[in-house]
């Protein structure tokens, strides 16, 4: 969630932001006080929606992702189900770029001078070094190199015509099953909705009948890390069900660098800052 969040961070979580859950969910089930709708760009802290070792949703792994899309929302993806942002959605949303092996330690000097950090290597090859930057911070290096720009992005974009709009699913709501989102409904349907849900053929068969649309009986959202190339997010679980949100990421109150001295490496300016 770097850079809204760094390691060894510590945050207040606000549970009544969607409505209180209740806790031991094992003994009366999913209720949620004074209910409220998750908006987009919200910071969530939930409960690992694919874990299949431990029924009980509230003892499940806590994850923490930003909310790309809402029911009803649709959201153009890629053939990897990465999300194309906005910056409205994604400000510190992260890509990958490369740039000349020899210029290592340029680069280094650079990001100390616009205190872009922190910032690690993340790959090479014989010739390139690969990093990822935000696109403001990739614009303060464009302005810092001016013409004589040697840092390029790694890929570039995918065509409009490889986009494919994705539906996230509400409460009552259809969605239309296509070849490319079959997979992701037969797991919403498993997973949350205890439907008995199979593909066959490259078609999707609900309780043993072929369907072309989907219906689900909860909310669900689409989350995002903001490092791009970080996985765990909804590309890697799925959709997340309104029931495993615990609450929005409201304060850091605790920042300090890791593996650090009893007296040094705190984060003073980031403390009882509010996440964003």
């Amino acid at each position: 969630m770097e850079n809204s969040l760094y390691r060894g961070e510590r945050i207040l979580v606000n549970k009544w932001s969607y409505g209180l859950r209740l806790p031991f969910m094992s003994l009366w089930g999913y209720h949620r006080w004074t209910d409220k709708p998750v908006r987009k760009d919200d910071i969530l802290v939930f409960n690992n929606p694919a874990n299949l070792s431990q029924a009980t949703i509230d003892q499940r792994e806590i994850f923490i992702s930003r909310c790309l899309g809402v029911p009803g929302d649709t959201l153009l993806i890629d053939s990897l189900f990465s999300v194309i942002p906005s910056e409205k959605n994604a400000p510190d949303q992260k890509y990958l770029y490369m740039y000349p092996r020899k210029k290592e330690k340029q680069l280094d000097s650079l990001l100390t001078i616009l205190s872009i950090r922190p910032n690690t290597l993340l790959g090479q090859d014989t010739a390139k070094n690969v990093r990822s930057f935000s696109r403001y911070e990739y614009y303060l290096l464009e302005q810092a190199l001016g013409a004589n720009n040697w840092i390029e992005p790694a890929d570039t974009e995918d065509s409009v015509e490889a986009l494919k709009p994705l539906i996230i699913p509400g409460k009552g709501k259809a969605v239309r099953v296509y070849p490319w989102n079959m997979t992701l409904l037969r797991n919403t349907l498993v997973l949350h909705e205890q439907k008995r849900a199979e593909i066959k053929n490259d078609t999707l068969y609900i309780d043993g009948k072929p369907v072309q649309h989907c219906y689900f009986t909860k909310d669900y959202y689409w989350v995002s890390a903001n490092n791009s190339i970080n996985l765990s997010d909804s590309r890697l679980f799925g959709l997340v069900p309104k029931d495993h949100v615990i609450g929005k990421a409201a304060l850091i109150w605790f920042s300090k660098e890791q593996e650090t001295g009893l007296f040094n490496g705190y984060r003073w300016d980031r403390m009882w800052k509010r996440v964003r």
